[in-house]
Formats: structure tokens, sequence, C-alpha cells
């Protein structure tokens, strides 16, 4: 069973800031009205994607480790957790300025997040806060959260379809309203809110702060934000291979298809497979997978060789 492409349904989540955008365009005819993350790849305490059909219909990502931990998640997993979550995300409102912890500043219960952003769409003059646009110090941070100026202080970047950021932890960071993205990230959900304009969530009471960790783990040194420039292109007749980003959590490459592409999984590691655009077949093993916009499948590391066909923008992960 290790030898044939999963398909996955993803764990959906509901947050205020969330649209309709990933049921109306992405294919997720289940989700709720108002979905602001679908988790498509996903083996965490808060959210667990599941194989979708087939003989292992509804099977967790751990489950598969269970079952043969090589043959599904690779020789280079490290015991412990699956190592990634990937999401789409729908901002239809803008996200409150927040940090993520590294491996390093997290506290026993807490986990580091590194996380890179594809920008999949967005509306015009959409963008990000990304980093500080000059040097500020603690107290200036918790008085700015306090008295709602902490943007003024923050670099605001704007953002077009297949930009690439890099999100390192400790930096201070929002996305815009009008924005959907593909991340890519360490397994955690740990994060820090500083600032959320004073909306009050489902139960009319404003959503909480965590000002304190925040401050504690925040990086306050200014940052000059540009697109994470991609480290090789190459192109083929049938398809050209981008290496987005890759660091010692993940490596994620951007895969246009004209015509068809080979690739394979080495058994050191699964790849994950995230349709952002077009529409295409994953062919292996005599076997045909369709595949679009917003359809994602789990590659098992020791499946060996596959092919994709069409014409499409597919998003793999893998560590």
């Amino acid at each position: 069973m290790e030898d044939e492409p999963l398909r996955m349904r993803p764990c959906y989540k509901s947050y205020l800031w969330g649209g309709n955008r990933l049921k109306s365009e992405f294919g997720k005819t289940d989700a709720p009205e108002i979905t602001a993350e679908s988790w498509e790849l996903a083996c965490h305490p808060d959210g667990n994607s599941v194989i979708a059909d087939g003989p292992l219909c509804g099977k967790t990502l751990e489950e598969l480790g269970q079952m043969d931990r090589e043959g599904f998640w690779g020789t280079a997993c490290l015991p412990g957790a699956f190592p990634i979550i990937v999401k789409l995300i729908d901002a239809k409102e803008k996200l409150s300025i927040q940090v993520h912890p590294s491996d390093e500043s997290a506290l026993l219960g807490e986990h580091g997040k590194a996380e890179m952003w594809y920008i999949v769409d967005c509306e015009p003059q959409a963008f990000l806060y990304l980093g500080f646009s000059r040097r500020i110090t603690r107290e200036e941070l918790l008085r700015r959260a306090d008295d709602g100026t902490i943007c003024e202080v923050l670099n605001r970047v704007p953002v077009s379809k297949g930009d690439v950021f890099y999100i390192v932890p400790g930096t201070i960071h929002a996305i815009g309203s009008g924005v959907v993205i593909a991340e890519i990230q360490q397994n955690s959900n740990t994060t820090f809110r500083v600032y959320d304009y004073h909306r009050r969530g489902p139960d009319g009471q404003l959503r909480q702060l965590h000002l304190e960790r925040a401050a504690d783990v925040t990086s306050y040194l200014p940052i000059i934000p540009e697109e994470c420039r991609a480290n090789s292109v190459a192109t083929f007749p049938g398809f050209t291979m981008t290496e987005m980003f890759s660091c010692r959590f993940f490596r994620a490459y951007r895969v246009d298809v004209r015509e068809s592409v080979k690739l394979r999984c080495d058994g050191q590691s699964f790849q994950h497979l995230l349709c952002v655009d077009g529409n295409g077949v994953i062919e292996q093993n005599g076997k045909m997978y369709l595949m679009g916009r917003g359809d994602s499948f789990f590659m098992p590391a020791a499946m060996g060789e596959y092919r994709i066909c069409g014409a499409c923008r597919v998003l793999l992960s893998r560590i």
C-alpha cells in the first residue's frame, strides 16, 4: 500500500477572518461556508488530514507511520512527530499581528514554527506585514501593542501572485486581507498574538493576546523584506522546476507542468503535492489520478517513480 498516491481530505478551520474562496474556487465542497484554513497535510493534536479514498480511507498520517514508518514517511524522518503541516489559507480579512517561537525559544509544551508562504492569489493592493522597519525595544513593542500603533513600525510589503516569503521564527508578521496563501511550516500551532485590532471572537469577548510571551521570542532587529528568491530554476521541454525554499525543516518546490514531468520518491522522504492552478493527471504504476486546483496528494516515501501530465502548477513539499 506504499506504492500509490494517496488523495488527502483536509481538516478545516473557521476563524473569524476567513472567507469562502476555498469552498467556491479550490474544490473544498465539504468546507464550512466561512473557512479560514484547510490543513491539507497535518498530523497534529489540533487537526488531522486523512486519506480520502481507497483501501486506506480515513487513516491519519500517524496511523500510516505506525503501519510502516519508513515506507510511508521515509528514512529521513526523525523519531517523534510528523515533521510538517501544509495549509491553504483564505484571508478575507486581515490576520492578527503575531509571532512564533523558534525551537530554541519555545518553552515546555510549545513548539518552534518556521513557515514559508506562497501567494496563490491576491486582490489588487494586497499586502502583508513582515518584520520591523527599524530597531525597537521590548518596551516600545508592549506600548505600541497597547495603544494600537504597532503597524507604524512594521514593514508593509505589497504582494503579487507567485511571491514567496520565508518567515523566520521570531519575526513579527501578519497576512493582510484579500490573500490566499499556501503555507508550508514546521508541525506547530504555537502562535502569540501581539495586536488584533480590538476584534471580538464568537463569544463577544476581545480575542486573547499573548504579549509577554510574544515579547520574549520576538527579534527586535529591523529587516529588509524581499521576495525569497528561488535557489535554482531548471527548465525542461515539458516542465519547469523552481526550488522555492530549503531549510533544515523542509524543502519546497514549484512545479509548472506544461506537458509532463517524471518525479520520484527516493525512500528518504514522503512528498506532498498541492495543486494551486490548472488541471493534471498523476500517472503511477498503470493507474491515473485526476488532480485539479486545491487537490492534495500524499506520496509515500517508498512509492518510487510517478508522472504528472497536463497543464498545472503544483507545490511539492518534502523534508
